[in-house]
């Protein structure tokens, strides 16, 4: 059921007044996006990663050509998620960078087919040095990626966006985002997670969330901060951030599905396997 940004913020604002931390999750999967509404997120967010990552591949997937980003974001929107999910609010994953599409046209189909808002993924912010650079001298940078979010905001869909330094941050703010998420980097564990050791520490994403966070709310005090990625992978994780910083909740994709199949299905196998036969 889509909701009306006011609407969506509201809740989420009541969440924190009752003390209570917003819960993004990525969803690759309708079950997946049923029973993560049944434990209670806030938001559902649909990513191309999360159709590559639930098929047993890395996250990183949906940075790369293997398929149209924005078609497969709405493809599981429409025959997967949207169907399952009753109350709570969807954001499609929009790659704003996409030269291909009329992305006005596009975001208005979007918001026609049933989502509540929007969230800038693939984003170019987890590309870096030459490659980044390139981007940016070709005009796929992360400027089209504000534009989008402005364009979204116009069409009174809520925006939550991920950015990775406070001077993006800040772009995206005055483009009129709702939610910022102070992304860490890919999630560490598992079996295609980051290996910890390439890893911000815990401590060190607290400092870049203070960071995004001090010029965010300096900005605008209305916005609503939260964290994702890199050390953040468990509620341990989420809760210590989140004690430490001005960030109300978490987003988690790999935290939120991957990592959990992966343990029960291991877990759930060993014990059929371990059943005795007579």
């Amino acid at each position: 059921m889509a909701l009306t940004r006011l609407q969506v913020i509201q809740a989420l604002r009541a969440e924190v007044s009752d003390g209570r931390a917003i819960v993004g999750a990525g969803a690759g999967t309708g079950i997946s996006a049923k029973f993560i509404e049944k434990g209670g997120a806030d938001l559902i967010i649909i990513y191309n990663s999360g159709r590559f990552r639930m098929a047993g591949h890395s996250s990183m997937c949906g940075l790369l050509p293997l398929g149209d980003a924005n078609a497969i974001v709405l493809e599981m929107g429409e025959r997967e998620v949207l169907p399952v999910v009753k109350h709570v609010p969807v954001i499609a994953g929009v790659n704003g960078t996409d030269p291909t599409r009329d992305l006005g046209l596009f975001l208005t189909k979007i918001k026609d087919a049933g989502f509540s808002g929007v969230n800038n993924f693939p984003t170019v912010g987890l590309f870096d040095g030459r490659i980044r650079r390139e981007l940016e001298a070709s005009g796929m940078g992360f400027e089209r990626e504000v534009e989008m979010i402005a364009a979204a905001h116009a069409l009174d869909l809520f925006t939550v966006v991920y950015v990775f330094t406070p001077e993006e941050a800040v772009a995206m703010v005055d483009a009129g985002a709702d939610a910022v998420i102070a992304h860490m980097g890919l999630t560490v564990g598992g079996s295609i997670g980051m290996d910890e050791d390439g890893a911000f520490s815990l401590d060190d994403a607290v400092d870049r969330v203070n960071a995004i966070g001090d010029a965010v709310l300096s900005r605008r005090g209305d916005v609503i901060l939260l964290c994702h990625g890199g050390p953040i992978a468990t509620p341990a994780d989420a809760e210590y951030v989140m004690t430490r910083t001005n960030s109300v909740g978490f987003v988690g994709a790999s935290s939120m599905e991957r990592l959990p199949v992966e343990e029960a299905l291991i877990n759930v196998t060993t014990d059929f396997k371990n059943a005795r036969t007579a």
